[in-house]
């Protein structure tokens, strides 16, 4: 689908393939993508990189924010407990994201090709404002019109933008990582993680026995039957090592 996403429109396209590839891979929310900036991010060469970011660009309206814009910038959610940014209880909430290299690439092509905005963000329109949520909807629409078939699109099957930010959390915990290292990527608690997403951890049941068996199991369990009788031929002869019966 990202692939996809390359290939809709004329002028956007190219801008949204690394977007949705953050909520895939790094499970982010659209506001959290939409508030990421140049020093989140460590893109090594090779290998995985880290997001690191603490916060969040939500389209609430014009009649909604305090600056008269329609993107209010806001601390993750869920993170501040309800206490006003004054407050010195208030920490300031992050997630640190470890992500595949198949996201380093993506974000690195598209500083490479975009560049940031004047306050580093990564993501952003033509016109250099935040992306609105109406735009990456009709972009969403028409990558799934485009990448799968009629039936599929019938189906629930990635419906919406936030269904990719659920099956990376989806791949994640079939990848056998630990709930709490999810929920903690995720910015879920470990209750809500296992509520919403028990579900994906069906059918995979001959997985989690190979992986047990192999974690019990060091060392062969059934050793090899040749040799217990002392290197005894079917006749009873015994044969020494480079010797003869």
């Amino acid at each position: 689908m990202l692939a996809t996403c390359s290939y809709v429109g004329r002028r956007q396209r190219q801008r949204f393939v690394a977007f949705f590839g953050c909520m895939y891979y790094a499970m982010m929310r659209p506001a959290e993508v939409a508030a990421l900036t140049r020093d989140d991010c460590r893109l090594p060469e090779r290998g995985w990189g880290r997001l690191t970011f603490a916060d969040s660009s939500t389209a609430a309206g014009r009649a909604c924010t305090d600056d008269g814009q329609v993107h209010e910038h806001r601390g993750l959610k869920g993170r501040s407990k309800g206490r006003p940014a004054s407050d010195p209880r208030t920490r300031r909430p992050a997630r640190n994201v470890p992500v595949p290299p198949e996201l380093v690439v993506l974000l690195r092509d598209h500083i490479e090709r975009f560049g940031t905005g004047p306050d580093v963000r990564l993501f952003r329109s033509e016109g250099g404002s935040p992306i609105q949520p109406s735009t990456w909807w009709q972009v969403w629409c028409k990558v799934r019109a485009l990448g799968l078939t009629p039936a599929q699109q019938a189906t629930p099957l990635l419906r919406r933008p936030y269904d990719l930010r659920h099956s990376g959390v989806t791949w994640r915990l079939n990848s056998g990582v630990p709930p709490t290292e999810v929920a903690a990527w995720a910015g879920h608690s470990v209750e809500v993680l296992m509520r919403v997403y028990a579900r994906c951890m069906t059918g995979l049941e001959d997985v989690w026995i190979a992986r047990m068996d192999g974690a019990l199991h060091l060392e062969d369990p059934y050793p090899s039957e040749a040799g217990k009788d002392g290197g005894a031929t079917e006749g009873g002869d015994h044969v020494t090592p480079g010797g003869s019966a």
